[in-house]
């Protein structure tokens, strides 16, 4: 939904907001450590690019914001084309879209095996399918996109290594696709929840996320996020 509508609604749900608190919070607000990849080959680079969607990109970039190791996290879109790339019209639901997160990252500070363990661990719910929390539709889907075979490879073996260990109640729902076109968010968009901390859907979404990460993964949280507007 337009970002007008998302703060217009949980603005107006006020005092109805705080009472029902604790069911409005993340499902990954209690997460605990999934086990590390068993798949995971070093890279001699230094850096490497993830595309990742896993339902609003407001809290999935503020995890990666929060992550050592990540070099920047741009929200943006990514299955569609560049036409549509538009935040009004992926709000429909039919451009193709998901909203993602382009995390740039240093692979001798964190893999991309962990990257997905942070993933999978606090940033989302990957049993839902085509939504996240309160947001339903084809634009809030969980997908990666590989940029190479191998990050298929780690991507798809860490999915199956976490079904075979059924480390979630149901299916991992994530799919995994070949690389597409990442087309950044509007700026009004990125840093969204650094900028607004306040603001109810961050307040309830997205902080027991940060706060999972840290607790989940204290040697990998920063305290000092990577903000894209300081890039």
């Amino acid at each position: 939904m337009p970002i007008r509508s998302r703060r217009t609604r949980w603005q107006a749900l006020g005092f109805a907001v705080l009472v029902a608190a604790p069911l409005l919070a993340s499902p990954r607000a209690e997460a605990a450590p999934l086990p590390a990849p068993e798949i995971d080959p070093p890279i001699d680079a230094a850096q490497e690019t993830a595309v990742l969607a896993g339902g609003c990109f407001w809290g999935v970039q503020a995890v990666f914001q929060h992550t050592k190791g990540v070099l920047r996290a741009t929200s943006g879109y990514a299955g569609g084309d560049a036409k549509s790339a538009d935040y009004d019209l992926v709000s429909t639901g039919r451009t193709g879209h998901a909203e993602a997160v382009e995390v740039v990252f240093d692979p001798r500070t964190i893999s991309y095996g962990e990257l997905l363990r942070v993933f999978f661990s606090v940033a989302l719910d990957p049993t839902e399918v085509n939504r996240q929390g309160p947001d339903v539709g084809p634009q809030y889907r969980s997908e990666i996109w590989a940029a190479n075979p191998r990050q298929t490879e780690i991507a798809r073996a860490y999915i199956a290594q976490l079904d075979a260990a059924k480390a979630f109640p149901k299916p991992i729902a994530t799919k995994v696709s070949e690389a597409q076109p990442f087309y950044p968010a509007e700026p009004y968009h990125q840093d969204f929840a650094t900028r607004f901390p306040n603001h109810p859907y961050i307040v309830f979404h997205d902080v027991p996320k940060i706060a999972a990460l840290r607790k989940t993964f204290p040697k990998a949280y920063r305290a000092d996020p990577v903000l894209v507007g300081k890039n």
